[in-house]
């Protein structure tokens, strides 16, 4: 074997063999005990990657395709599948999705392939357009990929301004109901207000939960440095007025 990557994979297949067989606790693991730890391992790589640190994201894959080898060990031994089922099958449904590639199909631009992706899918026997979403999956990522699906069989409009005004609408009914303080129908119309941003930002090729977590970082690393003047300043937060704290707050927007 001379490819090292190869080399590098077998290593781990090695490794998790002699871990699941020796180790108390890598023996007692099952998919149950894994999960948990498998989606936090997801959230730290996704903190490597907002803070674009290439190190951090090489560790936090390499944790991440622990979890993956370890959950096909398992399944080796519970003889439903092993480690080579898994790849093989990704390889088929990547040949069977890409047509353009693999196929006489043509695509000229990212949209004609996520089209091709979602029209696939239904012939493979898919009930539904959106039966891919995950049902527990953040509630902005997942409003994002049902309008992505929706997108990919043609149920989205044809221009983002028609978007806009559709945000438009949805900010006027919520703004109805909250002077109303109709606590139930302001729950709704909020939810109808974000669906219809996220859609927006959709038609901006704006990820919203990207955009979104940049915007929680930003206002941490403000909040952060107002917190630390304060403290330097012998001064309390909580005995600060508004006007004080925007002082400093304004100062932390330029650094």
């Amino acid at each position: 074997m001379n490819d090292p990557k190869l080399t590098a994979f077998k290593r781990l297949l090695d490794i998790m063999n002699d871990l699941r067989a020796a180790c108390p606790w890598d023996k007692e693991q099952t998919f149950e005990s894994l999960r948990i730890l498998t989606i936090e391992e997801v959230y730290e790589l996704s903190d490597e990657i907002m803070d674009e640190n290439p190190d951090g994201i090489k560790k936090e894959l390499g944790d991440l395709m622990l979890h993956l080898v370890f959950y096909s060990k398992i399944a080796e031994e519970k003889d439903y599948f092993d480690v080579a089922d898994v790849l093989h099958s990704i390889c088929e449904k990547l040949i069977r999705r890409h047509p353009h590639i693999y196929g006489d199909a043509l695509a000229e631009n990212p949209e004609d392939v996520k089209n091709h992706w979602e029209k696939i899918k239904m012939r493979e026997g898919h009930r539904s357009v959106l039966s891919g979403v995950p049902r527990h999956v953040p509630s902005l990522v997942k409003a994002y990929r049902i309008q992505e699906k929706a997108s990919g069989i043609g149920f989205d409009w044809d221009h983002r301004n028609q978007v806009w005004e559709k945000v438009l609408e949805e900010m006027e009914e919520f703004h109805v109901e909250a002077e109303a303080k109709n606590g139930e129908k302001m729950e709704e119309e909020f939810g109808d207000l974000l669906f219809a941003l996220v859609n927006y930002a959709r038609f901006l090729n704006i990820n919203p939960d990207d955009a979104l977590e940049k915007t929680n970082l930003k206002f941490i690393k403000r909040f952060t440095y107002l917190e630390e003047q304060t403290k330097e300043a012998n001064k309390k937060l909580s005995e600060m007025t508004l006007d004080e704290m925007n002082v400093i707050w304004e100062k932390s927007k330029k650094i």
